[in-house]
């Protein structure tokens, strides 16, 4: 070959990775234009919403004495923040629902990946016990929290009970659903391998049902502040649902708010600390475009 129509080559051979190169680049600017825009109306409209909230309260097109006012809210967190509530300091109460909702749905969580994936996999036990389990999922779970309360008191194991039970059955179904979702062939191809059903299940049904457990994680972490809230607000010593019930006593309606404020905050940390740990675990999922397609 000559050198001129060597380096023809060469020069051709680049420039199909210099075109991929630059879609990409392309693409990555686009994500992050979009995801300003995204960041930016959401800021957006919190600012209009809260403004509405504010100037509805002083024009007295809403009444401020039930509905309160942002500046209100933000200067009842301030005072709890500075001197304290009267129950406490505000991140005793603060930690104390935070608490007991992460051990209610570590405990809850726990119970739900075992009980539904050994369900899955065993289906004398699914048929033995699946009537029951529809049976208490058919309950109305947030009555049974003055019952956690007369059984243990006002202490924190009523609550966490509360939690457990809302966190249970969202995981349990989901672990359940994932473990009778495993690809046969997997299963198969593991048994001609002689694989155990231990083997199996270890090495095949719980790693394709983690995607279906972790989609249940970000609900069920709700279910249980929700689950620690009630159970606070029927009867307890310390919490943020003592505080909402203390505000509501004396109808200071700013307090209600600012209770649910702090809750809200929690729990976006909650779900960013979850959203972290699912994308280092699933980095091999492929990600939304974005693109609306």
């Amino acid at each position: 070959m000559r050198p001129d129509t060597a380096g023809a080559g060469a020069v051709l051979d680049k420039a199909p990775a210099a075109a991929g190169r630059q879609r990409t680049l392309s693409r990555q600017r686009a994500a992050r234009r979009r995801n300003y825009l995204v960041q930016g109306a959401r800021v957006l409209v919190l600012v209009g919403v809260l403004g509405l909230w504010e100037w509805f309260s002083r024009a007295g097109i809403i009444d401020p004495f039930n509905f309160s006012m942002p500046s209100k809210i933000w200067h009842q967190i301030w005072t709890w923040a500075s001197n304290g509530t009267a129950q406490g300091p505000l991140w005793v109460q603060v930690w104390a629902t935070l608490y007991e909702a992460l051990l209610g749905w570590v405990l809850g969580v726990f119970a739900g990946v075992i009980l539904g994936i050994a369900l899955g996999r065993v289906r004398f036990l699914a048929d033995v016990l699946g009537p029951y389990i529809k049976v208490l999922n058919a309950l109305p779970r947030i009555v049974l929290a003055p019952i956690f309360l007369i059984w243990f008191g006002l202490g924190p194991a009523s609550k966490v009970a509360s939690a457990v039970v809302l966190v249970f059955f969202p995981v349990f179904f989901n672990a359940f659903q994932g473990a009778r979702e495993v690809d046969r062939r997997l299963v198969d191809g593991a048994r001609i391998l002689g694989a155990s059903n231990r083997q199996i299940t270890y090495q095949v049904v719980i790693p394709s049902a983690t995607s279906w457990i972790f989609t249940s994680l970000h609900v069920s972490f709700g279910f249980a502040l929700i689950g620690a809230i009630v159970g606070e607000y029927i009867g307890a010593t310390k919490g943020l649902g003592l505080l909402v019930s203390a505000s509501q006593g004396s109808f200071n309606a700013a307090g209600v708010y600012a209770a649910m404020v702090i809750l809200a905050v929690v729990a976006l940390l909650a779900e960013g600390v979850l959203t972290f740990l699912e994308r280092r675990l699933f980095r091999w999922k492929p990600t939304d475009s974005g693109d609306g397609r």
